[in-house]
């Protein structure tokens, strides 16, 4: 396994130290299973004053959908031949159709009655009582039968510079059959590595990574975490794989515990370092695929600039679809270890 990085330099002459050259180090990044590549550039402090919330969060509850006056008046029901019931729900969680799908079998699940919850607040028992109700939700899809339960993915936007359009914290969860472009390239790549090399590249990713322990967070339960060597995200990705589980529904009531109490780790770091949005996925594999894994991927955001609203998704990203993190991987995982030791 290559992990190949290609180190760069600017030179310049800095108008503020009487033109002396300065030399600003950046790197290329290739990722070692799709070889995609990341660029390491633009370092600043991983550290951001943190926002005003009243001004952030006032007044966005009086109209919100999810709040439990009005969840259960204003947002849709699933046909019964889905869900009998029409929404589920757990204890004051509730999960419904997405009015706005991305697939055909496309849900909302609201994280409480709560409407805003600070990162610093959010715990593992809550997370893993969200993603359970989302489990509840693919195991009635899978008992149907249904063509399009084939893949079970969960996403959560949390606040703003997210891309999440309401305060209230929620999780989109839906099945396809159509693979999201990152997830397809992935399951082709680690099928290839698989036939050229007959073991599992993400078996042997934790096992290299463990070892060398650059990147290596921890173990909790049979989920290995990881700061990405090629990370997305401008401050890093944090990558959790759960061993010997390849689907969603291969997941256990502890393995959602273990990754629930994984992310709320990495969520103490980011506190620290002023970060309150971040976004989170599951990726799963294909049931009976020798060649994948179960990973999740947790991946901070914030703004380039508060003030304006600047977001960290520029043309590079947008339209070359092209990666910047704004350090070293293995700096940000000496941020982050600590809250998984």
């Amino acid at each position: 396994m290559q992990f190949e990085a290609h180190q760069k330099e600017t030179v310049m002459l800095n108008p503020m130290k009487n033109m002396q050259k300065r030399v600003v180090p950046s790197e290329i990044r290739l990722d070692p299973l799709t070889g995609r590549t990341a660029r390491i550039c633009h370092f600043m402090k991983l550290s951001w004053p943190k926002p005003d919330f009243k001004q952030i969060v006032g007044g966005s509850e009086a109209t919100c959908p999810f709040c439990p006056e009005r969840i259960m008046k204003i947002t849709p029901c699933f046909p019964r031949d889905i869900i009998p019931e029409g929404r589920l729900t757990s204890d004051d969680l509730v999960l419904f159709p997405n009015l706005a799908p991305y697939d055909s079998l496309s849900a909302v699940a609201t994280l409480g009655s709560r409407h805003f919850v600070p990162i610093a607040e959010i715990t593992a028992q809550w997370i893993a009582k969200g993603f359970g109700l989302a489990m509840d939700f693919f195991k009635q899809l899978n008992a149907l039968k249904h063509p399009e339960s084939v893949y079970h993915l969960i996403n959560w936007n949390y606040m703003p510079a997210s891309g999440s359009s309401l305060i209230h914290p929620h999780l989109q969860v839906f099945a396809t059959s159509s693979l999201p472009n990152l997830m397809r390239e992935e399951t082709a790549a680690a099928q290839t590595y698989f036939n050229k090399h007959k073991s599992n590249y993400w078996d042997d990713l934790v096992t290299e990574e463990s070892a060398a322990d650059k990147r290596y967070l921890g173990k909790i339960g049979r989920t290995t975490w990881l700061s990405a060597f090629a990370p997305m995200g401008v401050a890093g990705d944090i990558l959790a794989i759960v061993d010997r589980a390849n689907v969603t529904l291969d997941l256990t009531a502890d393995d959602l515990r273990d990754l629930a109490t994984g992310v709320v780790c990495a969520l103490k770091a980011y506190d620290r370092m002023g970060i309150y949005n971040f976004n989170l996925n599951f990726f799963p594999g294909a049931e009976q695929d020798a060649a994948t894994r179960f990973r999740m991927l947790l991946s901070p955001r914030t703004f380039f600039n508060q003030a304006l609203g600047t977001p960290d998704v520029g043309a590079l990203r947008n339209l070359y679809n092209e990666t910047l993190c704004m350090a070293f991987p293995e700096e940000i995982n000496a941020l982050l270890k600590p809250e998984f030791e």
